[in-house]
C-alpha cells in the first residue's frame, strides 16, 4: 500500500525580493533598453584645471548637456514590474547540484548543520534535502512492505511503520526557514539604509551645485560622493528607479556647471571610453555561456556598470552604445525564448497532471468489492504516482493547487482502501468468533448417543459453519481441524453403532458404479439421441440413489463428475461451435459495432469474474487439506474452466466480426 507522504514536487512558496544592483530573472519582458544618462567616472587628474572665463564655461556647460541627453534612460530589469517577478516560475536553478544522501539520518544531520550554523541556505538546497529525506522514506517503506509480503505475510495485514525522523525533519524546516526570514528582514532593511545612504548623497550633490564660483574646487568631492554611490549596492526595488532618476537629474546638473577643461573632460572621455569598450567585450562574450540565467544576470550588472560609467566624447557616443545594444538584444532574444520555452513546458506539465488527477478521481470505489479489485486499483494509483514524478513543475500560480489537488485524490483512495480493509479484518474476526462458538458446540456434541437428534444438530452446525465467512489465515487451519474431527468423531461413532446400515449403502454404491460404468461406456462422437439429456437423466438416477460407504463417497463422486466432464466437455464443444457458425451467418453484410461492443464489455466482465474466482481460489487453499475444502476448489476450478470456454467463444466471434468487415 503506498500512499503520498510528502512528495519532493510539493511546493515551497517563499517571499522574493528583487535586488537593486543584480535583480532575479524575470519574465521575458524583461530587456534591457535604452542606456541611462551618465554621471562621468573618469580618473581624476593630480591638477584641475584654471577656471575657465564666463563665456568658455557656458559654452561647456551647453556642450556637456547636449552629450548627456544623447544618452537616453535605461529600463533594466530593477524597473520590471513586482507582477512580472513574481509570475517567474520559481524552479530549479540550471546549473546548482546538490548532495544526494542515502539515510534519512544524513538528511536530518545536514538540516542541524545549516541550522546551528551561519552559512546562507538556499531555497534550492532546502528543497534537494526534502526531495531526499521522502525519496529515502518511500523507498524504505516499499522495501518494507516487500519484505513482509516475501516473508509470507498478508497484504491487508501490513501497517507501515512511522516515520520516525519526520518530527525533528519538520523541527529543523522550522528553524532554518525562521532563519532565512530574518536573513531577508536583514537584507531589507540593509536596502533601506542605503536608499538614505544614497538619498544623502544626492543631496550632497545638490549642495555642491549650488556655488557656482566653487564648482571646479568641488570636483574632488564630487568624484568622492560618485564613487561612495557606486560603492553602495543594493536599495529597495520599488525606490531604485525613482532614486536613480533623482541622482541622474543631480549629476546633470553639476556636469552643467562644472567649468572643467577641455583637457580634463578629453582625459574623462578617454578612460571612459576605454571602460565601455571593455563593458561591450563583456556583453558579447556573453553568447557563448550556455546557461542563459547566468548570463541574463551577468548582463543586468554590465548594464549597471556601464550606466555608471561617464560620457564619452559625442562623435563615438552613439557607435559604443550601439555596439553595446547590440549585444544586450542577443542575451535579452535568448533569455525570451527560454521563459516562453519554460512556459510551454510548464503548461504541457499541468495538462499531464490534470489528466492523472482525472483518472484517480474517475475511479468509482464504490464498485471495488474484493481484496483483488482493491489491489488492482492500488496499483494503478502506484504507477500513477510514479508517473506524476517524472513530471517537471506546473505554472507556479497552479503548481500547488495541482498538487493538492493529486494528494487528495490520492489520500482518498488510501483511506477507502485502509477503511475496506478494516472492515474485512473486524469481518474475519467476527467468524473466527462464530465459528468457534460452532466448534465448542461440536465438541459437546460429538460424544451424544443420541444418534438422530445430533446428526440433525450437527448437520444445522456444518450449514451454518458454510453460511460463515473466511477467518483469519493464521486461525483457519486450526479451528477448521477442530470442528471437522468433533463432526467425524459422532459419525463414526454413529457408524460403528449402525452396521446394518452397512448393507444397504454397499447396494447403492454397486448402482451408482454402474452409472458411472454407462457413462464411462459411451463414445461421444457415436452416440445417438440428446447427450445433454442423458447426463441429465444419470444425474437425476445419482441423486435418488441412497447413501454409500462413507470412504468411498468422494472417490465414486470423484469418477461421476471425471465422466460428466468429459462428456459435458464435448457437448459445450460443439455447442460452442454450432453457437459460433450460427453467429457468422448472422453477422454478414451487417454492421457489427455495436455488436463488438457488447461483445468487448462482455468479455472484460468474463475476465472479471475468472479473476474473482481466482482470488476466492487463493483464500480456499488455506482449507486445501480438508475433503470438503478439496471438494470446493474443484468446483470451483470447474466454474472457472467454463468461465474461459465462454471467454474464449466471445473472443471468437468478436474475430469473427473483425474478418466480417
Amino acid at each position: 500500500m503506498t500512499e503520498i507522504q510528502n512528495p519532493t514536487e510539493e511546493p515551497v512558496v517563499e517571499p522574493t525580493a528583487a535586488p537593486a544592483t543584480e535583480p532575479v530573472a524575470a519574465e521575458e519582458t524583461a530587456t534591457v533598453a535604452e542606456e541611462p544618462a551618465t554621471e562621468g567616472t573618469a580618473v581624476e587628474p593630480t591638477v584641475v584645471a584654471e577656471e575657465q572665463t564666463t563665456e568658455e564655461a557656458a559654452e561647456e556647460a551647453t556642450v556637456v548637456a547636449k552629450e548627456q541627453a544623447t544618452e537616453e534612460p535605461a529600463v533594466v530589469a530593477e524597473e520590471q514590474a513586482t507582477e512580472d517577478a513574481a509570475e517567474e516560475p520559481q524552479a530549479e536553478t540550471p546549473t546548482t547540484s546538490f548532495a544526494t544522501y542515502a539515510t534519512k539520518a544524513e538528511v536530518v544531520d545536514r538540516l542541524k548543520e545549516l541550522a546551528q550554523s551561519d552559512e546562507e541556505v538556499t531555497r534550492q538546497e532546502l528543497d534537494s534535502l526534502k526531495s531526499n529525506f521522502y525519496r529515502i522514506h518511500h523507498q524504505e517503506a516499499d522495501a518494507a512492505y516487500k519484505k513482509f509480503i516475501e516473508e509470507g505475510g498478508n497484504a491487508e495485514e501490513y501497517t507501515p511503520a512511522p516515520n520516525l525522523e519526520e518530527g525533528e525533519f519538520k523541527e529543523l524546516m522550522a528553524i532554518i526557514r525562521e532563519k532565512r526570514a530574518a536573513v531577508a528582514a536583514a537584507l531589507e532593511q540593509e536596502r533601506e539604509e542605503n536608499y538614505q545612504k544614497k538619498v544623502e548623497i544626492i543631496e550632497k550633490i545638490k549642495t555642491l551645485t549650488e556655488n557656482p564660483d566653487e564648482i571646479n574646487r568641488a570636483y574632488n568631492d564630487f568624484k568622492e560622493l560618485q564613487q561612495q554611490w557606486n560603492d553602495i549596492k543594493e536599495v529597495p526595488a520599488d525606490k531604485a528607479t525613482t532614486l536613480w532618476k533623482n541622482y541622474q537629474q543631480a549629476v546633470e546638473a553639476f556636469y552643467d556647471t562644472l567649468k572643467l577643461s577641455n583637457e580634463l573632460r578629453a582625459y574623462d572621455f578617454k578612460k571612459n571610453l576605454e571602460k565601455k569598450t571593455a563593458l561591450c567585450e563583456a556583453a558579447e562574450k556573453l553568447a557563448e555561456e550556455t546557461d542563459i540565467i547566468v548570463a541574463f544576470r551577468k548582463l543586468q550588472q554590465l548594464h549597471q556598470d556601464f550606466r555608471e560609467t561617464g560620457p564619452v566624447a559625442s562623435d563615438l557616443r552613439e557607435q559604443i552604445w550601439t555596439r553595446f545594444k547590440e549585444a544586450s538584444t542577443v542575451i535579452n532574444k535568448r533569455h525570451q525564448e527560454f521563459f516562453e520555452a519554460r512556459k510551454q513546458k510548464e503548461e504541457e506539465n499541468l495538462e499531464k497532471k490534470t489528466a492523472i488527477c482525472e483518472t484517480i478521481e474517475g475511479f468509482n470505489l464504490d464498485e471495488l468489492k474484493t481484496f483483488a479489485e482493491w489491489n488492482a486499483t492500488s496499483e494503478k494509483i502506484t504507477g500513477l504516482q510514479a508517473e506524476w514524478k517524472t513530471i517537471g513543475y506546473a505554472p507556479q500560480k497552479m503548481n500547488t493547487k495541482i498538487f493538492e489537488r493529486f494528494r487528495a485524490a490520492c489520500d482518498n483512495f488510501f483511506s477507502r482502501k485502509s477503511e475496506y480493509f478494516q472492515t474485512v479484518r473486524d469481518n474475519l474476526n467476527q467468524n473466527y468468533a462464530l465459528k468457534l462458538d460452532l466448534v465448542e458446540q461440536a465438541e459437546a456434541l460429538k460424544d451424544s448417543t443420541d444418534w438422530k437428534k445430533t446428526t440433525d444438530a450437527l448437520v444445522e452446525l456444518q450449514k451454518k459453519w458454510k453460511e460463515i465467512g473466511t477467518v483469519p489465515k493464521k486461525y483457519s487451519d486450526q479451528i477448521w481441524e477442530r470442528f471437522n474431527a468433533a463432526c467425524d468423531a459422532f459419525f463414526a461413532a454413529k457408524k460403528e453403532a449402525n452396521k446394518d446400515a452397512h448393507t444397504e449403502q454397499t447396494a447403492n454404491m454397486e448402482k451408482k458404479k454402474a452409472i458411472i460404468d454407462t457413462l464411462a461406456a459411451i463414445v461421444p462422437e457415436e452416440f445417438e439421441g440428446d447427450l445433454r439429456t442423458k447426463l441429465r437423466e444419470a444425474q437425476e438416477e445419482w441423486n435418488q440413489i441412497g447413501h454409500v460407504p462413507f470412504k468411498e463417497k468422494d472417490k465414486l463422486y470423484k469418477l461421476l463428475r471425471e465422466q460428466m466432464d468429459r462428456l459435458y466437455g464435448y457437448a459445450n464443444q460443439h455447442a460452442a461451435q454450432r453457437r459460433l457458425d450460427r453467429f457468422k451467418e448472422s453477422i454478414k453484410g451487417g454492421n457489427g459495432n455495436d455488436l463488438r461492443s457488447r461483445l468487448t464489455r462482455q468479455l472484460d466482465i468474463l475476465r472479471n469474474e475468472i479473476k474473482t474466482y481466482e482470488n476466492n481460489l487463493g483464500f480456499l487453499t488455506l482449507s486445501s487439506k480438508s475433503k470438503q475444502g478439496n471438494s470446493l476448489i474443484e468446483e470451483l476450478n470447474r466454474k472457472m474452466e467454463k468461465l474461459k470456454a465462454d471467454m474464449e467463444e466471445v473472443k471468437a466471434k468478436i474475430a469473427a466480426l473483425d474478418e466480417n468487415k
